[in-house]
C-alpha cells in the first residue's frame, strides 16, 4: 500500500518537462523504481532543477570525504530534523556505500555509539553543531576538525550537506513525502 508521495499534485509522467522526465526515467532504470522525491518536486520544475543540481554539486564531487560519510551526515542530520523520509531513503544509500548494514540505523538514532571511526565522529559531532547551532560554530570547531585530518573545504562539504538536507528535510515533512517501500529492505543482509 503506497501512499501518495507528496500531499501536492504530482504531474504525469507524460506533463513533465522532459529534462526532468529523462532525469527521473534514469534513476528509475538504475534503481528499479522512482524515488518520491523526485516524482514530489517534479510538482515544480526550476525547484525541481535547482534542488538536484545543488544535490549532484555536494553528494557526487571528489574531496576529503567518501560518498558513505556524506550520506552519513544526510542520515544523522536528517535524524536530528526529524525527516523520516530522508532518514529511510538515504539510509539505504549509506548502508549500499559502506558496506555495512547496521551503521544507518545506528546513526540516525545516536551516532556516538555507532560503529564508526573517531573521524567519522568528529565529522558527525560538527555536522550536529551546524544543525542545531550553526550560530555557536567556532574556531575549536574547525580546529577539531582539522585535527581529525579534514581539510577546510572538506569542513565547506560538511556544512553545506549538513545545510542543504536542513533544507530537504523541512520541505520532506512540509510535503509529506513517504519513504519508497523498496529503500527499507535494501542492503539489510546481516552476515
Amino acid at each position: 500500500m503506497e501512499s501518495s508521495p507528496s500531499r501536492y499534485p504530482v504531474p504525469d509522467i507524460n506533463d513533465i518537462p522532459e529534462d526532468i522526465r529523462d532525469r527521473i526515467l534514469a534513476v528509475q532504470e538504475k534503481a528499479g523504481f522512482v524515488p518520491n522525491v523526485f516524482l514530489a518536486l517534479a510538482h515544480r520544475p526550476d525547484e525541481f532543477r535547482a534542488f538536484f543540481a545543488y544535490h549532484d554539486a555536494l553528494m557526487e564531487k571528489e574531496g576529503g570525504l567518501t560518498k558513505a560519510e556524506r550520506e552519513m551526515i544526510v542520515v544523522t542530520t536528517s535524524g536530528e530534523n526529524n525527516c523520516q523520509y530522508c532518514v529511510v531513503a538515504h539510509g539505504a544509500v549509506l548502508r549500499i556505500r559502506a558496506k555495512h548494514p547496521l551503521v544507518a540505523d545506528q546513526v540516525a538514532v545516536n551516532y556516538r555509539k555507532a560503529d564508526i571511526t573517531p573521524r567519522q565522529r568528529t565529522m558527525l559531532d560538527f555536522a550536529v553543531k551546524v544543525c542545531n547551532e550553526s550560530w555557536a560554530v567556532s574556531e575549536s570547531d574547525f580546529q577539531a576538525m582539522r585535527d581529525a585530518g579534514f581539510s577546510d573545504e572538506d569542513i565547506w562539504d560538511v556544512a553545506g550537506i549538513t545545510a542543504f538536507f536542513g533544507l530537504s528535510n523541512r520541505m520532506a515533512n512540509v510535503l509529506s513525502m513517504e519513504p519508497n517501500f523498496e529503500f527499507y529492505a535494501m542492503a539489510r543482509e546481516v552476515s
